[in-house]
């Protein structure tokens, strides 16, 4: 039985709400990096999937129009709580990546931060993405993933199993993603811990 589904990653992102910000130091420099290459202008519909605790919100524009959602309700609280102590103007929900409820392309700019290799179904959630951004519109991906056409060896499936119940898949590849939900990258670059993590900039 695959652990790694809706309500398991409910409770397991809970659980790691009132310490998430511990990886702020870790991602700061990549996500800065990220957001920096949208090149977000004033009045943008900006959608944030998976805010966690809102550790993107420092990086983003006070004039663009910014949503972000999370699955989880404790990281909402979070989220909310930095957004005014920032004074960042945000509408923050409870949302299921998976099945976005926003009009098809709404979105200028979607922010896939650290999502894709941790939701249980990436397929879907790049179809949503590919469903409600604008045609010409950006989506910035910021993940780990294995490189596309390569297999992983077996310690790495069986060390998988224990990471992917607890934290990501280390497993997944971008490429097959984008493809099977029509996103078309248009920037690749290596990003933090030698390349293991980088950032994409997709399209319709």
């Amino acid at each position: 039985m695959n652990i790694n589904n809706t309500q398991w990653n409910k409770i397991r992102y809970t659980l790691y709400a009132p310490f998430y910000n511990i990886i702020k130091n870790i991602t700061r420099k990549a996500r800065k990096r990220s957001i920096e290459l949208l090149k977000i202008k004033p009045k943008e519909k900006v959608l944030l999937v998976g805010v966690g605790t809102g550790l993107d919100f420092e990086f983003l524009p006070k004039e663009a129009e910014i949503t972000a959602i999370d699955l989880t309700p404790a990281m909402v609280i979070k989220a909310k709580q930095k957004a005014a102590q920032l004074e960042l103007p945000v509408n923050i929900q409870v949302m299921n990546a998976e099945t976005l409820s926003f009009d098809t392309e709404y979105f200028d700019v979607v922010i896939l931060h650290l999502i894709l290799a941790v939701i249980p179904n990436p397929v879907t959630c790049a179809k949503e993405v590919h469903r409600v951004i604008k045609t010409n519109g950006r989506a910035v991906i910021f993940d780990k993933f294995l490189p596309d056409g390569t297999t992983p060896p077996i310690f790495r499936k069986f060390i998988n199993i224990i990471i992917n119940a607890l934290f990501t898949d280390i497993n997944r590849q971008l490429g097959p993603i984008l493809k099977k939900s029509n996103l078309k990258k248009i920037h690749h670059e290596p990003s933090i811990f030698s390349g293991l993590f980088s950032i994409t900039i997709a399209t319709k």
